[in-house]
């Protein structure tokens, strides 16, 4: 019985193709099938981070997924994971990219649930574009003892308010259509001073902008709100 594949979970880091570690890159070059997420449309971004890397003789697998409050994305992960299973099945290795961290809100995660405890899994950590974006706002998250809340905007108002009252810092993810609910809950609070926007981080695209000069309609899901410590270090 020949040996079965490996599966590795890549994580890609948040756009900048140079922030791919090392380890990544040997890996995505070497490996004869990558799988990666992509929109319904086709947009695939985590291949678009990579693909100067992406040989021609390698196969690919995209795995569209449908983005939707109204469609749930197992179903997809489903039939991605029963495709990767198949080559791993025949003894070839696959690497999943996965933008920024894998496990960290990754959606190697899903598939991971779903193969790891079939085949030999290995996780390559990546860059997160929560840490990226304090980096490219040019602010320190976190001081000696504070501690650092991360939370998605998909949150009900009132557990939002709950979790970022009496925070040392804060990153909210998920931006999207929910901005003008945290936007709102951040004034109650006494936090929008301190509140930085950024979205695409360090991707081409990449915008800074005061959170009061947004258009709530230009929010992108690819954005996140950096509340940074206060703590003055001695």
């Amino acid at each position: 019985m020949s040996a079965v594949g490996r599966l590795y979970g890549l994580g890609i880091g948040p756009g900048d193709p140079e922030l791919l570690t090392l380890k990544a890159h040997r890996i995505l070059t070497s490996v004869p099938v990558i799988a990666y997420p992509t929109l319904e449309n086709g947009k695939a971004l985590a291949r678009a981070i990579v693909a100067d890397f992406i040989r021609p003789e390698q196969q690919e697998i995209p795995m569209p997924l449908p983005f939707s409050v109204q469609r749930s994305s197992q179903p997809y992960y489903d039939l991605g994971a029963e495709k990767i299973a198949a080559h791993l099945s025949a003894g070839r290795d696959v690497a999943v990219l996965c933008e920024g961290e894998p496990m960290l809100y990754g959606s190697f995660m899903y598939l991971f649930q779903r193969l790891a405890p079939r085949f030999p899994t290995e996780v390559v950590p990546g860059i997160s574009s929560t840490f990226a974006s304090a980096a490219m706002l040019g602010v320190p998250i976190t001081f000696r003892n504070d501690v650092l809340s991360i939370m998605p905007a998909t949150l009900e108002a009132e557990q939002l308010r709950d979790r970022l009252q009496g925070v040392d810092a804060a990153v909210i993810i998920k931006l999207g259509r929910h901005f003008t609910k945290v936007r709102d809950i951040l004034g109650e609070l006494g936090l929008l001073e301190r509140a930085l926007y950024i979205e695409r981080a360090t991707q081409p695209t990449q915008r800074i902008i005061p959170i009061q000069e947004l258009n709530p309609e230009e929010a992108t899901y690819w954005a996140l709100i950096l509340i940074p410590s206060q703590t003055q270090p001695r």
